[in-house]
């Protein structure tokens, strides 16, 4: 197992006030519990929000009822509008100069996946809660020192993997584990992403960057490249320096039934095929296939991903040529039978008529934001909180190592190595650009 971070956050653009702070986290006194200022279920928080465009938008409404003391965005349109809606808030470019500031009490993340564990690091080792979205991480060692900070400083955190929440899926969950279809030793997931550019080379041309947008900011801790409106405010999401591609966006929303139902935990070995992959982008299409191992008296499961328009079998699901499947969804293939989550709810496959639900054992949620609000009031831990999310996100990233090491991988998840491909390290931790690490 890793160890915990050291915490010593760095930065290029350094400040004495925040290097003492970070310092003074570093030994553990602000982190501790006992000091940290305990918010009673009446009180609101102070949140602050890094990112209020886009999903930032979402968000910041998400959390609307409690206090919006702080705003900041790389980008001055996306950020003055968001000052509109709360006049009363400080505004800023640089997270790092907002998480100075001695009264926030929680910090939404919504920025580009490369910014995530940064951004959220640094908000855990000043002692403040934090939710933020989904992939939890750019990368797996990302994923997995941000559960362990979250456990040692006992800040209360969530993902942004809104689904978890929902009715549907923890009613998957109940059945699957009710054993309504048998044990389950095949799985099958599938997303209509991407819906932005993949499979693409860098584009070449250098315009000018925008008067509103910070663009060194916005790059953070990926390698510098020149500024191009292929990257911001959406398409990001597709080249490997900043996104995750299809299966980082939509993974750790579409594989999380199947991760929980099953208590998945981490894969022995995976592999890919896909359209052409390049150092650039991630493919424009991708299958994935996981084998997780035997877990107590739980099979052995084999869990495929599809994206870009590739599907499951269509026999799978007993249904007519004519018949679409949803855009996004699971399948968990049991030896009594089948059981379908989409969108549109939960089924069984082949219907049964006299199907009785069994009792419901798994709590239901208030709401994702306010799972995780109540939490950092001083109640129950947010059902994906940092421990659970982070070990579903490396799972979900060890498939785009497999993909760009383009062969079948066997995972060492103690040791995050790639038993057969040391290659591989440059895909499990990158590197940060210089000020922008721990």
């Amino acid at each position: 197992m890793s160890k915990p971070p050291q915490h010593r956050w760095r930065r290029s653009l350094s400040r004495r006030s925040f290097l003492h702070i970070t310092t003074t986290v570093g030994t553990g006194v602000l982190a501790s519990p006992s000091l940290l200022r305990a918010k009673s279920p009446n009180e609101k928080l102070n949140v602050a929000l890094i990112g209020v465009g886009n999903k930032g938008e979402a968000n910041r409404a998400g959390v609307a009822g409690e206090n919006i003391v702080a705003l900041c965005d790389v980008d001055e349109k996306m950020l003055n509008a968001a000052a509109a809606k709360h006049p009363t808030a400080r505004t800023y470019r640089d997270f790092r100069r907002m998480l100075e500031q001695k009264d926030i009490d929680a910090v939404v993340v919504t920025v580009p996946d490369h910014v995530h564990a940064v951004a959220a690091m640094a908000a855990m080792q000043l002692g403040k809660h934090v939710y933020c979205e989904k992939p939890l991480t750019h990368d797996i060692w990302e994923a997995r020192q941000l559960a362990l900070t979250a456990r040692q400083y006992k800040v209360a955190t969530q993902m942004g993997n809104g689904g978890h929440a929902s009715e549907r899926l923890r009613t998957a969950v109940e059945w699957v584990q009710a054993g309504v279809i048998g044990d389950v030793r095949e799985v099958h997931a599938w997303s209509n992403r991407p819906i932005w550019p993949q499979g693409i080379a860098r584009p070449m041309d250098r315009p000018d960057v925008p008067k509103y947008l910070d663009w060194d900011l916005w790059l953070g801790p990926a390698p510098e490249r020149p500024y191009h409106p292929a990257y911001h405010p959406f398409k990001w999401r597709g080249f490997w320096d900043f996104g995750t591609g299809a299966l980082g966006d939509m993974g750790c929303h579409i594989i999380d039934a199947a991760f929980w139902a099953l208590d998945l935990g981490a894969p022995v070995a995976v592999e890919a095929e896909s359209s052409d992959v390049n150092g650039e982008t991630a493919p424009s299409w991708s299958i994935v296939r996981y084998e997780f191992p035997q877990r107590g008296n739980k099979p052995a499961v084999k869990l495929t991903w599809y994206d870009g328009g590739k599907l499951p079998s269509r026999d799978l699901f007993e249904v007519g040529p004519d018949q679409k499947l949803d855009d996004n969804g699971s399948l968990f293939v049991g030896e009594k039978g089948k059981l379908a989550l989409d969108y549109k709810g939960v089924r069984l496959i082949p219907e049964r008529k006299d199907f009785q639900p069994p009792p419901k054992t798994v709590p239901r949620s208030p709401g994702h934001y306010t799972e995780w609000i109540a939490a950092c009031k001083g109640g129950a831990p947010a059902m994906s909180n940092f421990g659970y999310a982070g070990s579903l996100t490396e799972a979900v990233l060890l498939g785009n190592v497999a993909l760009r090491v383009g062969k079948k991988i066997e995972w060492d998840a103690q040791n995050l190595q790639v038993r057969n491909a040391p290659e591989a390290a440059q895909y499990i931790r990158r590197q940060y650009r210089k000020g922008w690490g721990w």
